[in-house]
C-alpha cells in the first residue's frame, strides 16, 4: 500500500475539509486516498472539464462548490462526490477527456475520387444538410466536420439507403 496523498480533517464545528498535509494545524487527520486511489480518473467530456475548472477558480473550497452539485440540471450533478473531489484536488492528472459522439451518416464504401482540388484523396462521403432535410436532395462531403449530427441511432438511420450507413463516432477529430 502506497503513502497516503490525502486528508480527512474535522474542524472545531464537526464539518469536513481535505488537506494534503498529514498535520494541519494540530487537528487529528484521517488518511482519505491513497495515491492509488487517487490516480482513479473522473471521466468528463472537454466541455464540462472547463466549466468544471471555472467553477474551481470561482469557489475557494470544495465544500462552497460542492452545495451547488446537488441540483438538478447542474452538470455534475451525475458524477459522485468522491469523484469531484479527487479532481477538485488535482484536475491536470485526475480528469480524463472523453469525446462527445454523435451519429453520422456515411457511405459505406470510402470514396476514391479522380484528382479533386480541395478534396482529400481518398475517404468516405457524410450526408449534409444539403440546404433542408429532403430525402429527395441530400448532399454529401467529404469533410466530417461539415456532416449532419444526429443525436440518436433512430434519427440518423431516417437517411439511410443502401448505399450509406449510421455510424456513431467523436463529433471532433478523425
Amino acid at each position: 500500500m502506497t503513502e497516503p496523498v490525502a486528508y480527512l480533517q474535522l474542524d472545531i464545528h464537526g464539518k469536513e475539509m481535505v488537506h494534503i498535509e498529514k498535520d494541519m494545524n494540530g487537528y487529528e487527520t484521517k488518511p482519505l486516498y491513497t495515491a492509488d486511489q487517487f490516480h482513479k480518473h473522473v471521466k468528463m467530456t472537454s466541455k464540462l472539464r472547463d466549466k468544471f475548472i471555472d467553477m474551481k477558480m470561482k469557489y475557494a473550497t470544495f465544500y462552497s462548490f460542492s452545495k451547488e452539485i446537488y441540483e438538478k440540471g447542474n452538470p455534475f450533478y451525475s458524477i459522485t462526490e468522491h469523484d469531484l473531489m479527487r479532481a477538485w484536488l488535482n484536475p491536470e492528472e485526475t480528469i480524463e477527456i472523453i469525446p462527445t459522439v454523435k451519429w453520422f451518416v456515411r457511405s459505406k464504401q470510402p470514396y476514391q475520387p479522380d484528382i479533386v482540388q480541395g478534396l482529400p484523396e481518398s475517404g468516405y462521403l457524410y450526408l449534409t444538410d444539403g440546404g433542408g432535410y429532403s430525402i429527395e436532395y441530400c448532399e454529401m462531403t467529404t469533410f466530417k466536420d461539415d456532416a449532419t449530427k444526429f443525436d440518436t441511432k433512430e434519427e440518423a438511420e431516417l437517411w439511410t439507403n443502401p448505399l450509406t450507413e449510421a455510424v456513431q463516432l467523436p463529433e471532433e477529430g478523425e
